[in-house]
């Protein structure tokens, strides 16, 4: 008696899970206009667009007086780097210390329709990463590897030369939304942006809430001369220092023929 007792409340227990649904549901449609970025050495610097669309589920979803807000996070290919700090000692600057940076985005860029502290409560702001001072960039801490607290020097440092170089971007303008649920983003890519995949994630939120999210992608690749030397360095790296060694020794040689004094 006791065990069909506990069967029948196992059952009751699990005739709303396996029938409730969600009232309320969008979804998230983009495209991007390229997926490939060719590089060569008169490359300035591009642009890549991204349109998308939030659909309701059904007509009734398409809620919220204040409506949808967008934000879309561009990260490049990861890398190592290593800050230094340098100060002046006895009129010669030196190198004072130092921290590594691990795996961190070569570049990042957050786009949103308007200002993250308008769009939702800065816990969400946090615990979502919505911000780059709030994205997580692991550093060498001793034997360990974490991030430390957002004011750190060396961390608002490595921020800042990321964005004067603009690899770091943040527009609280970059999202316009065309339409309540049609939106446009323009990706601008520097000069130096760096070779390889990036992912592109958008988030839809409404009343401060995360709704749904999407991801994308495309790839910077090299092409050209440039392209081909770097090919011949991985895959023939004996034959290309054997090659560059010699090309040194004969322009060094010509030099000397040229410039000798009798």
């Amino acid at each position: 008696m006791t065990r069909h007792l506990a069967i029948a409340a196992v059952v009751l227990l699990a005739i709303p899970l396996t029938g409730t649904k969600p009232a309320m549901a969008e979804r998230l449609v983009t495209s991007i206009s390229r997926h490939q970025v060719l590089v060569n050495s008169n490359f300035t610097g591009t642009s890549i667009v991204l349109f998308g669309t939030v659909e309701p589920d059904s007509p009734t979803a398409r809620r919220r007086a204040a409506g949808y807000d967008l934000v879309v996070t561009v990260t490049g290919p990861k890398q190592t780097i290593v800050e230094r700090r340098k100060e002046r000692v006895l009129a010669i600057w030196t190198n004072v210390g130092s921290r590594t940076f691990v795996n961190v985005p070569s570049y990042l860029a957050v786009l949103s329709n308007q200002p993250l502290e308008q769009i939702t409560n800065a816990e969400t702001v946090r615990q979502l990463q919505l911000g780059i001072a709030d994205k997580l960039f692991p550093q060498q801490l001793g034997n360990d590897i974490g991030d430390v607290v957002r004011d750190d020097l060396f961390r608002a440092n490595f921020i800042r030369l990321k964005m004067q170089h603009d690899l770091y971007v943040q527009k609280t303008n970059g999202v316009t939304l065309l339409t309540p649920t049609v939106f446009r983003a323009e990706i601008q890519l520097p000069a130096q942006t760096p070779i390889g995949n990036y992912d592109v994630e958008v988030k839809v939120l409404a009343e401060g809430a995360l709704l749904t999210r999407a991801n994308s992608a495309f790839e910077i690749i090299k092409v050209g001369f440039e392209q081909f030397v770097a090919n011949a360095a991985q895959d023939y790296g004996l034959f290309y220092g054997l090659t560059t060694a010699m090309m040194a020794l004969m322009t060094g040689w010509i030099a000397s023929v040229v410039f000798r004094r009798d």
